[in-house]
């Protein structure tokens, strides 16, 4: 379990309303400072003079760097006699460790003093005797019971300090002693603590000093790295103004002995990591050589426990849940619902069924809930003990390179990402940039099979005026193939480069064409997952003839094996036969398993949302073709195809009509004649997609589309 505290400032919360208030962090081993200081007040030295402190620092406790001590302000002049030699010390409880240690020094030093319960509200006791006061020196336990006063009791103990020129000594160890709670039961528990250098001595001396407190002791934490200025990342669109932001970040680091070489990171409010933005996974390898990193938006599902982990761009980003805390300040006794709710969540509700059911949990929060009334500490220490006490789960803590690597042991299937459409989500929709937009992804997918007259449909619809294609690939020609390989993984900001930035005109309809889609295991689920709005088309012809012309497209473009073999030798080797004709055999008989591959994409599509086509039909007339196509999108222009395409004897298809009578058409590679068929090879193929052909017409029955002409042919020769 790797717990992760997000530090932004560790003394947001202290606001001074008075002048003079020396503060002091003490750690368990700062005796002979304690004794030092009050040994200056027996002497009736000056309390809020500021004794300084000298030696290591002791980080079983926490202290400030004595050269970050604020500078003593003017105060009225104090007489030693209006106090008297009583030293206030505000314990936790009557039996909390620190207090009674700090209990054991003032009676070794013969001190004189009161002990009192850390006041809330109300409850703060007397303070003068007439125009004496009773107390020479105020020591908290716990110095942040000091700093969540309310305000009447903050007020009245401030005037007292300036009035009668008392100090304040406060001790705060919450991190560190939670810290080595936790390792009793979990081994090598460390907190996980996140900066942005801008904030760095930003506020007022107090806030300074919580500053050098954790810095005292940055060995003894991990620490990751945020934004420069807790900016978010997707609003930084030049990858060398990002990378300068982290630079600043990293040299802040460098300067404060803060560790760099974790390899983890956080972005400010998810921003960035999903929906991904290029710019900053590059800066983070680039400037930190960043390897891990954590979001609670992937992919967004609640319970918190069903979140996902994926692999990016050499970038493993695991996912966090949520613990019960907000990223603000929450106190305990104003926790929504009240303090039991959240004792729920602790005591066998989501938050133990995220930690049972999930062999890696990571939960990040603010400090402000570290430190405020340590809420966050309440909760894991709770939780922890009721894990202990109920369950026989053996807890541990791994740094984040460690912790990634044992993750995706465990579930190595998550390694792909599945990529969102980030506009269908609010929260996806503010950490997007705002330079993209979900109108530049297509509306209309051409899927497919390979050898079934896709290219034809896509050059008709490119002639319609309010039909844009993507723009064309260097590897793939017209085709981007997205959803099936390895391009899915470059990611959406790769997949909307190949689309126009979108017109003030509200008829674009954006689509592409990938005729490998069709028989791909993943692309159904993906596309869905990205475009679950989109229009799918397929176009079928005779599986046996698409095996066929697939063999003979390869014949054509120079395979060794397709040269060697005959088709028949193809379509009939049995399982010894050598792997590369397995592999011609697959891609020329699996894509004709229409039903199969049809279901697939109907498990993710619903049925009004495919339009299957006969290729037989859309070969010899396209314009009636083209009209069921416009009305199946829904374009508000219809375009008479009757009048744009004309018949080309030569190429032995139709093709585009320009003006002048001349025709535009598909390439030479387009339209080719090859010798017919064996009878054999037909034989062969008749029976292989028998059952097959039956399936397909059964599922077409029940999307309530019309059997292809070929489909019905082979129905009937095959009684």
């Amino acid at each position: 379990m790797l717990v992760c505290g997000l530090v932004r400032r560790l003394f947001r919360q202290l606001t001074l309303q008075t002048s003079l208030l020396l503060l002091f962090i003490f750690c368990m081993a700062s005796v002979f400072i304690s004794a030092y200081f009050l040994y200056a007040v027996k002497r009736d030295l000056e309390p809020a003079g500021g004794a300084g402190s000298e030696g290591a620092v002791d980080c079983d406790g926490l202290r400030s760097d004595p050269s970050r001590q604020p500078l003593p302000r003017t105060v009225l002049p104090s007489d030693s006699s209006r106090t008297d030699p009583v030293v206030l010390v505000f314990v936790e409880s009557l039996y909390s460790q620190l207090g009674q240690e700090i209990v054991a020094i003032l009676e070794s030093s013969r001190f004189k003093y009161r002990t009192e319960i850390s006041p809330g509200k109300g409850d703060m006791p007397t303070l003068t005797d007439k125009d004496r006061g009773r107390f020479k020196l105020v020591i908290y336990e716990n110095l942040l019971k000091y700093v969540n006063l309310d305000a009447w009791n903050r007020e009245l103990l401030d005037k007292y300090c300036v009035e009668y020129g008392v100090g304040i000594v406060g001790f705060f160890k919450a991190l560190l002693e939670t810290q080595n709670d936790l390792r009793t039961s979990v081994p090598n528990f460390t907190f996980n603590l996140g900066y942005s250098g801008k904030f760095f001595h930003a506020g007022t001396d107090e806030e300074d000093l919580g500053d050098d407190l954790l810095l005292s002791c940055a060995s003894e934490f991990w620490w990751f790295p945020h934004m420069w200025n807790h900016m978010q990342p997707h609003l930084f669109h030049n990858q060398s103004v990002l990378a300068e932001q982290m630079l600043l970040n990293k040299k802040f680091a460098t300067e404060h002995g803060i560790p760099t070489n974790m390899g983890y990171a956080v972005a400010p409010h998810h921003s960035g990591v999903y929906p991904v933005h290029v710019q900053l996974y590059e800066a983070w390898k680039k400037v930190w050589g960043i390897k891990v990193t954590s979001t609670e938006e992937y992919p967004h599902l609640k319970p918190a426990r069903f979140r996902r982990g994926f692999i990016h761009n050499g970038i493993s980003v695991l996912p966090r849940q949520t613990c019960g805390l907000f990223t603000h300040t929450i106190f305990h006794k104003e926790y929504p619902g009240g303090p039991r709710e959240l004792d729920k969540l602790i005591s066998g509700g989501e938050l133990f069924l995220t930690i049972l059911l999930n062999p890696i949990s990571i939960f990040m929060t603010h400090l402000s809930n570290y430190g405020n009334d340590r809420l966050g500490l309440y909760t894991f220490k709770n939780l922890v003990k009721f894990l202990r006490t109920w369950t026989n789960l053996k807890l541990q803590t791994l740094p984040p390179l460690q912790l990634a690597q044992r993750y995706f042991q465990i579930f190595p299937q998550e390694r792909d990402p599945v990529w969102q459409d980030p506009c269908e989500d609010k929260r996806h929709k503010d950490i997007w940039s705002k330079e993209k937009t979900c109108d530049r992804f297509p509306k209309l997918l051409i899927i497919g099979p390979q050898k079934t007259g896709t290219t034809a449909l896509y050059l008709f619809l490119g002639m319609h005026p309010d039909m844009t294609s993507n723009y064309p690939s260097r590897e793939t020609f017209e085709e981007i193939q997205f959803f099936n390989g390895h391009n899915y993984h470059k990611g959406i900001d790769w997949y909307m480069e190949f689309f126009p930035l979108p017109s003030n005109t509200s008829s674009d309809f954006y689509f592409e064409k990938s005729a490998n889609y069709f028989d791909s295991e993943v692309a159904a689920y993906r596309a869905a997952a990205l475009l679950p709005k989109a229009k799918i088309i397929t176009i079928l012809i005779s599986p046996a003839d698409r095996a066929y012309s697939w063999y003979q497209h390869q014949r054509a473009h120079g395979d060794a094996v397709a040269l060697k073999y005959t088709f028949h030798d193809i379509i009939t080797a049995d399982r010894r036969a050598p792997a590369k004709v397995r592999v011609l055999q697959n891609r020329c008989l699996v894509p004709g398993l229409y039903a199969t591959h049809l279901e697939r994409w109907l498990s993710r599509y619903h049925s009004s949302q495919v339009l299957v086509l006969d290729g037989q039909l859309l070969r010899s007339e396209p314009a009636s073709v083209m009209d069921k196509v416009q009305k199946f999108l829904g374009l508000a222009n219809i375009v008479n195809y009757h009048k744009i395409l004309a018949f080309d004897p030569k190429k032995g298809f139709w093709c585009q009509l320009l003006d002048g009578g001349k025709t535009k058409c598909l390439g030479k590679s387009k339209g080719r004649k090859y010798p017919d068929m064996d009878s054999d090879s037909r034989s062969f193929l008749k029976e292989y997609y028998r059952e097959h052909n039956i399936e397909l017409s059964k599922l077409l029955y029940k999307m309530g589309q019309p059997l292809p002409s070929w489909l019905r042919e082979e129905l009937v020769s095959n009684r």
